[in-house]
């Protein structure tokens, strides 16, 4: 699919979810990496669109106001 390479990560979580953590990452330490991997990627989309959006030129104000139904 894609080049991989191995990460450390340090981080600080409520005790209850520590526990969980380690725990799927003695027993099924793949789901953990795909949790990561999902997190980081929805960062990374909203982090795109939030720029694009910015980028967006700002209509010109009409006068107007919106009316809703």
């Amino acid at each position: 699919m894609w080049e991989t390479c191995s990460v450390q990560l340090n981080v600080r979580l409520p005790r209850d979810v520590a526990a969980q953590a380690e725990e799927v990452q003695r027993t099924d330490p793949e789901f953990l990496s795909r949790v990561v991997l999902y997190g980081l990627t929805r960062r990374s989309i909203y982090r795109h669109l939030r720029e694009r959006t910015e980028a967006l030129p700002t209509p010109p104000d009409t006068g107007i106001a919106a009316t809703t139904s």
